[in-house]
């Protein structure tokens, strides 16, 4: 079906490219084979801003703007690539990998971690500040999952895909700053949440090896956060009612 919304043009470090009135920057850059690195962002769900990855830099504008919560505007001139956003994500990049502990070596993420490939793409290959090296305890109460605080970079996907999409809101955030955590049912163990379904559509969208299946080992684990934007756009077309029933 032709897609009949409003165009605008906006142009990426200088070629223009066609983007729908209703989108943000990190939408129509991805529809237009643009490449700009995110983490927290994924398709289906609402947008956080939280990881800063994406930002970019709009003519004559000094700020810094987060793609992904920036809608675009007809002759929108955005910048994607200057030294300053490199050194920015690097910055970033490198401050997310000194506050968990991400030995990719013993992960089991290794080789299919979102972090991991923002890392390559952004040509951060060494981390400038003190690493906290945190000593958080796993939950392995789960008959199923398993979570991983330190390797969390709370990005609130799982929270997000189990309140939006699965309608349990098992996860949420606790505390601020660097006290901030991810917690299931205020700081019950996973395995005693009541509310939990075993759905496993936070496993599915981590960008890390903080959620993973029982019994993953070093490599093993591989996440599907694609299929959110497949069980979204579903769910907005009613693809699954029964029209019968909804009349």
């Amino acid at each position: 079906m032709r897609d009949r919304r409003q165009t605008v043009e906006i142009s990426f470090d200088g070629v223009e490219v066609e983007a729908h009135v209703d989108e943000s920057v990190l939408q129509a850059a991805r529809r237009n084979d643009v490449f700009i690195p995110s983490l927290c962002f994924l398709e289906g769900l609402s947008v956080w801003g939280g990881c800063r990855i994406c930002v970019v830099e709009v003519a004559e504008d000094h700020r810094l703007r987060p793609a992904c919560a920036t809608p675009v505007a007809a002759d929108m001139e955005v910048l994607i690539d200057t030294p300053r956003l490199r050194a920015y994500r690097k910055s970033i990049l490198e401050l997310l990998f000194a506050e968990g502990n991400h030995v990719c070596a013993v992960c089991v993420s290794n080789g299919k971690c979102e972090l991991q490939d923002m890392a390559v793409a952004c040509g951060m290959d060494h981390v400038r500040y003190d690493e906290q090296d945190p000593r958080r305890a796993v939950d392995a109460s789960h008959p199923k999952y398993v979570f991983d605080p330190n390797r969390c970079i709370l990005c609130t996907r799982c929270v997000r895909v189990c309140d939006e999409i699965e309608g349990a809101h098992v996860w949420d955030i606790s505390e601020r700053g660097a006290s901030a955590e991810l917690v299931t049912e205020l700081h019950k163990p996973w395995g005693e949440a009541l509310s939990c379904t075993w759905c496993g559509k936070c496993v599915a969208v981590c960008p890390t090896g903080s959620l993973f299946y029982q019994g993953s080992a070093v490599g093993e684990m591989q996440h599907t956060a694609d299929m959110i934007r497949m069980l979204a756009s579903a769910r907005r077309r009613h693809e699954w009612v029964d029209p019968e029933v909804t009349t």
